[in-house]
């Protein structure tokens, strides 16, 4: 769900079809990567505010630190109270899930969820828009790319399809600033043509030439009622020991 929150945060023609040279899509999306790629190891404190139509509004704070090198990533949890000190460390293709009151380490699937929000492993991942994602192609084989207003925004609006199985969601609608190429609005369909989630891109920062949205906000269009803010803040870039992804820091830190 939370993909493109973390950094960072898929009618399609197929790869060597010949559409990229003239493509107004794939240069976009291309952006939307290199603006979120810090190529920096980074640290920073995420807050999801979750509010659920029946079960209220629940607060989830973490601690995040990633490595540049190889993706990897560890995440202790600060709240609420019966996740505190429990953890996620990833290392290549291994991801662990750490237990507090037990002290034990689990192996589990890149969809596990996180602290029990809608996150999950692979939404902390950084791969590519462009790899993921080509331009939807209209019957008179052109994309379907158009100059719009997003409130008093000038932006531009097109389609994408996965090019890949492993996605959350196969067609996916952006709204991108035309001055920057900063990702506004995503909307998030499923195989059937559903919308399933809605997402604003609410607040940037920049930091080391790089746009972060630091304010988001997911809007569940499924479950009507249900929303998640994305609120990420302390951000700090600059190389991290290698110690910090390991499973004997990350239970230190639990202490």
């Amino acid at each position: 769900m939370l993909k493109t929150a973390f950094l960072a945060l898929a009618l399609f023609l197929p790869a060597g079809s010949g559409y990229c040279a003239e493509s107004r899509v794939v240069p976009i999306l291309k952006a939307i990567d290199e603006n979120y790629k810090m190529k920096k190891d980074m640290r920073a404190e995420v807050t999801l505010t979750q509010q659920r139509a029946e079960q209220g509004t629940k607060i989830i704070d973490m601690a995040y630190y990633r490595r540049d090198s190889d993706d990897a990533f560890l995440i202790v949890m600060r709240a609420p109270e019966n996740e505190k000190g429990n953890g996620y460390l990833r290392v290549g293709d291994n991801f662990w899930m750490y237990r507090k009151n037990t002290r034990t380490f689990q192996h589990v699937n890149r969809d596990e969820s996180i602290g029990g929000s809608d996150a999950h492993s692979d939404d902390f991942e950084t791969r590519k828009l462009d790899e993921l994602y080509g331009p939807v192609i209209d019957p008179s084989g052109t994309e379907k790319f158009a100059e719009d207003m997003l409130g008093k925004v000038p932006v531009y609006k097109f389609e994408v399809k996965a090019k890949v199985n492993d996605v959350d969601y196969p067609r996916q609608i952006f709204w991108t600033r035309r001055d920057n190429n900063l990702l506004l609005k995503q909307e998030s369909y499923s195989l059937s043509g559903t919308l399933m989630q809605t997402a604003y891109f609410i607040k940037f920062t920049e930091i080391e030439g790089r746009y972060v949205a630091v304010k988001q906000l997911f809007i569940d269009e499924f479950e009507k009622g249900n929303k998640t803010i994305v609120d990420i803040g302390s951000i700090v870039p600059g190389k991290l020991d290698d110690k910090i992804f390991t499973k004997a820091y990350l239970e230190n830190l639990s202490k």
